[in-house]
């Protein structure tokens, strides 16, 4: 036990002092590299995590909240929604719940006809359960209240060149402006545009509110249905949770949190970038290894009179093998850490200011474990390829090692 100890210890001396002694240039390259095949294991599933994480959280925050409640199976509507609103804010964990009410019509602006469901709303609800008023790019949302006026989302508007839009529009729609509603009940209303919201949601940005009372106004009196129920729970609650207390009140009707509205679809899609995420992890080992394994290469090569040498006088080839070993950990750590602080600082970057895609902002999602993970790959295949190179050298018979 002793006798090893001693052996890695003259090999990590010999490592170390051909380190010192080498090409100073030739070191800094290789961190470098290793460094940036370190970033780039990490940075591109970062960056597909914070798309997946924008994409969750854009659900939350503006389609579906926490938790949806859903009319039963072969029910249109959700009845008896006062009942059921009181019961729903008083479960532990829930901070509210806003009803909608999906009503099916037509709008007309200048000639464009577009249509779609127009959703009512009770906006003091709302508000405490999506956060659609935040994202208020003209003029203002809904008021409780409010009649003869209209929230719409920015791809309803649209822009006057239609080549501009994503999905059919009315072609330019600015706040102010008034828009006809012709309902599927057959009433037809003019509504004055409060405001435009844009999510960057391909889900949310397509909708259209008005209040409870124009919708109740449409309908001809009161209207005690919804088509659903959003709620919000209060931070830190488990979800799956709360789900189960709503459903130990006696609620019926069908309760789905907002992992289970995604459905396997969004899980399939997550696998999907999962398996790019593992390619491109293996591609940055395979160019790790193929770098350091040429580096190792041209070292031993140039230094094969070195190593005969030292054999000559005695030294074991296992403890030559290993002093180039512990060069590459030495190497290894170094590329490692100088590739934390380019992630760290990318990250600082990235808070600031985030990736802008069209369907939102996106800011690179990494972990401690996703760190710790690939470090120990790039480690592991950092030391398999500064081995193999130098463990074919040092078997060389002496004098052939001597001729170089």
């Amino acid at each position: 036990m002793a006798d090893n100890l001693v052996k890695l210890h003259l090999s990590f001396f010999l490592g170390l002092r051909s380190l010192q002694r080498g090409n100073i240039g030739s070191l800094v390259m290789t961190v470098v590299i290793i460094a940036m095949v370190f970033t780039n294991m990490i940075f591109l599933p970062s960056v597909i995590t914070g798309a997946i994480k924008l994409f969750e959280q854009q659900t939350i925050e503006y389609q579906s909240g926490n938790i949806i409640i859903e009319p039963k199976k072969d029910a249109e509507y959700i009845d008896d929604l006062e009942n059921l609103l009181a019961r729903v804010n008083r479960v532990p964990g829930v901070l509210r719940g806003a009803p909608h009410y999906d009503i099916g019509g037509v709008m007309k602006f200048k000639g464009n006809r577009l249509p779609g469901s127009i959703i009512a709303i009770r906006p003091r609800d709302e508000t405490m359960v999506t956060g659609i008023f935040k994202k208020m790019v003209e003029g203002q949302y809904l008021g409780e209240g409010d009649t003869g006026v209209i929230v719409i989302g920015k791809l309803v508007a649209g822009h006057e060149d239609e080549s501009e839009d994503l999905m059919p529009s009315l072609g330019g729609v600015t706040t102010g402006d008034s828009i006809e509603v012709e309902y599927t009940n057959g009433v037809t209303r003019t509504y004055r545009v409060k405001g435009i919201f844009e999510t960057k949601s391909y889900m949310v940005d397509p909708l259209v509110f008005i209040t409870w009372d124009e919708m109740e106004s449409v309908r001809g009196g009161p209207v005690d249905q919804a088509t659903a129920v959003l709620i919000r729970t209060v931070q830190g609650e488990d979800v799956e949770e709360v789900k189960f207390s709503l459903i130990g009140m006696g609620i019926q009707e069908e309760i789905k949190t907002w992992h289970d509205l995604l459905g396997k679809a969004f899980a399939e899609v997550v696998q999907s970038y999962a398996i790019i995420n593992n390619i491109s992890t293996f591609v940055s080992l395979v160019i790790a290894i193929v770098v350091i394994f040429i580096v190792i290469m041209i070292k031993t090569i140039n230094n094969r009179r070195q190593i005969g040498i030292l054999k000559a006088i005695g030294i074991h080839r296992t403890i030559i093998t290993f002093s180039y070993v512990f060069q590459v950990t030495i190497l290894s750590l170094m590329g490692i850490l100088f590739g934390l602080l380019i992630l760290f600082a990318m990250n600082l970057y990235f808070s600031v200011y985030p990736i802008v895609f069209p369907d939102g902002d996106i800011r690179p999602v990494f972990t401690v474990a996703d760190l710790a993970a690939n470090a120990v790959l790039l480690f592991i295949a950092s030391t398999i390829a500064g081995f193999l190179p130098a463990w074919r050298i040092a078997r060389e018979d002496i004098m052939t090692a001597m001729k170089g």
